[in-house]
This record gives structure tokens, sequence and C-alpha cells, in this order.
């Protein structure tokens, strides 16, 4: 079986998913139709012998397609999603599923009650191999438990003029954020997907710090993630030069990534717990006068990733078509879509309210109303309903 996919939205990503497609870079998948509200791309589907939509209902019921994916403003994703999967098809939807919790949680739980259809995410780091080495290495326990974790991110240098392409980004109402919406999404999910779910966070947000929007522009956010164990998360999109580095700090050992391409892992010999706990005043000596044989200590092991263009995306969707054609395992499956959502949506609310807000037990109902005033501020759009 070849997967006929449906493009939802004819834009960048949209593109580039045509492009993987006829390019035969998906064995498994083809391109079956292309929608997009703006007429003047009907020229572009038809490039590719496609049939060409303007409202994604009618693509949904056209019978083109055997599966969508929704490339379009981030808070079409749920409503395309729970109309996609009411017609019989499968469905992969972008990051972020929803711009809020209650959003987001409304098409997974649908898509819950679909069980025979696949609804996944579009994940694309998950495909990482060094994210996927490193997972299985952290699930492992041979580094021990997890003390803390940072992860700067500023890689997502956005000038004026990317702002201003849009009338929708950049707003409240149209885009639901700034950075933590918009670009930080796929590290949000893989830090958790990494180091497990936080429980509390506080967060500073600056809104149009360095640009003239109305969102968030940069992040500094603390997580708890219970039992002592914190972490610190930094996202930025004004910073030309720009830093990509994760640590994660264990009991026996630690691990850098550097532009998710390098991966440094020091193991220790022992927990450092232990070690602290041995350590005599030879060892305090040593360790003050710069004559630490630290080689006795630990062990250190760098590695190298390289990546091609398209390749994340294109093996997102081979295997999303392998889960519709014979039941394989999703890399994300609709249901982990939730967790970025609400930590991004925990940080906006924190920030909001200058304290610190619970991810356990989120306050949806808080979120929504502080969400709404924002809207109603900047008089572009409709207010949210539940």
């Amino acid at each position: 079986m070849v997967v006929r996919l449906g493009i939802i939205g004819f834009g960048a990503e949209g593109g580039m998913y045509t492009k993987l497609l006829t390019e035969g870079r998906v064995p498994q998948m083809s391109l079956g139709a292309i929608c997009d509200i703006d007429e003047s791309k009907r020229a572009g589907a038809e490039a590719v012998g496609v049939p060409f939509f303007v409202d994604y209902h009618d693509l949904l019921s056209s019978g083109t397609v055997d599966a969508v994916v929704t490339t379009v403003p981030h808070y079409l994703h749920p409503q395309i999603g729970i109309a996609a999967l009411d017609q019989g098809l499968h469905v992969l939807l972008e990051k972020p599923v929803g711009v809020y919790t209650r959003q987001a949680r409304r098409v997974i739980d649908h898509a819950a009650t679909r069980p025979d259809l696949v609804t996944g995410v579009f994940f694309n780091q998950r495909t990482n191999p060094l994210y996927i080495d490193l997972k299985r290495l952290l699930d492992s326990g041979e580094l021990g438990r997890l003390r803390h974790t940072c992860w700067i991110i500023t890689t997502w240098y956005r000038p004026q003029g990317y702002y201003e392409q849009s009338a929708w980004r950049a707003t409240w109402g149209g885009e639901g954020g700034g950075v933590l919406v918009n670009q930080a999404p796929h590290q949000l999910d893989l830090w958790q997907w990494l180091c497990g779910v936080p429980k509390k966070v506080f967060a500073k947000c600056v809104f149009g710090f360095q640009r003239d929007i109305v969102v968030e522009d940069e992040v500094n956010a603390v997580v708890d993630f219970g039992d002592g164990v914190t972490g610190h998360f930094l996202t930025s999109t004004s910073d030309l030069v720009g830093t990509d580095r994760l640590e994660i700090l264990c009991d026996q050992g630690k691990v850098v990534v550097e532009d998710s391409s390098t991966v440094t892992i020091t193991r220790l010999t022992q927990s450092e717990r232990e070690l602290s706990d041995n350590a005599g005043m030879d060892f305090v000596r040593e360790l003050f006068t710069g004559k630490l044989d630290r080689d006795q200590l630990m062990s250190v092991e760098t590695r190298e990733y390289s990546s091609v263009w398209g390749e994340q995306h294109a093996e997102v969707l081979r295997n999303f078509a392998a889960a519709v054609e014979s039941g394989g395992q999703l890399l994300a499956p609709a249901a982990d879509g939730i967790h970025g959502v609400r930590l991004a949506n925990a940080m906006h609310l924190s920030s909001w309210l200058d304290r610190e807000v619970s991810i356990e037990d989120f306050d949806e109902d808080a979120y929504l109303v502080e969400l709404n005033r924002r809207i109603a501020a900047e008089g572009l759009f409709p207010q949210r309903e539940e």
C-alpha cells in the first residue's frame, strides 16, 4: 500500500514535503492533493500533477488522499485534525498540536476514539540519531539519576521582516505566542522526552524585547522536576551568533550536546556522592593545587553526527507511512503532543502572573483567561472559546 498524503497549507513546510514526496524520498507515500486558501498556489499543485483545493473540507471528502498533514497556522491544527479523523483519514499534525492545552487535548482525545486511524505529531528532531542514542543512554540508567539539565537554544535568529511577512505572525490571536510556540516546540518536546516532565516552572518571558511584536522573543525559565532536580531553559530570536547547548548532569556522569551534532559523554568511575564521601584530605589538596588526576575519576567520549537536508522530515513521513500500512510504532503519537504545549503555556502563565506555576495541575482556565485578555487588547482576532 502506498499512502496518498494530502498537504493542507502550501507554504514553506508544505513545499518541503511536496519536494520530498515528488523526489521519491518516501517510497511508501505519494502526494495525493494540495490545499491552500491562496488560489495563486494552484499552479504549484498543477506543476506536480495533483488536485488543488482552496477549502480543506473539499480535500478531506475528495477521496484523493488517505492521510493529511497540517502545515497551517497553529490554531488550525486541532480543528483540521478532528475534521480529517471524522472523514476516516489518518492525520499527521504539525507542531505544536495546538496553541493551548485545552485545544490540544481536544484533538488528542478525539484521536483516541479512532484507534483504527493513525494520528501522529511531526516532531522531526526525534529522528536525529544523536538524540535517539542519547535517549537510549539515559533510559539505560548507566549515568544514574538526573540532577540538573540546561538547554540554551538561541539559534532562532529572526529579523523584523520575518514577523511582518504575515498579519497573523507574532500575534496572540493569530499565532498564540512567539518563540515558545513557533521556534522552540522541538526543544520543549526533546527536553521532556529525554529528561522527563517537570512538575513546576517559573519563567520570565520578555514580550517585544528586541522586535516590534507583542509576543515573547526571549524566555528564561527554571523548571522543577521534584526531589531537588531542576532545569533551566533559555531561548531567543534576537541572538545573531546563536547557541545550541544542552547539558544533562546525572549522578554518575554528564552529557553535553553542542549544535545538535556533537555529544560529549563523561562517565564517572563511581557515583559523584560516593566519590565525595570517600575523598580524603589528599584528594582535597590535589583538587585545590590543580594536581588532581581526573583521568582516574572519569572517562570522556565524544561522538560526531551529521545530517542531510530534509532527512529528518523524510524519516517522519516514512515512519508515519509504515504505521498506517502495517501498524508500526510512531515516533511521536498524538498524546505526546500535549507535553510541549503545556510547558509553553505554563511558561507564559508564570510570566504573566509573576509566580511559579504547576505543570502537574496546570490551570487551563487561568491560561485561557489571560490569553483572551491579550487577544482582546490586540483587537485583530476573535477571542478563543473552550
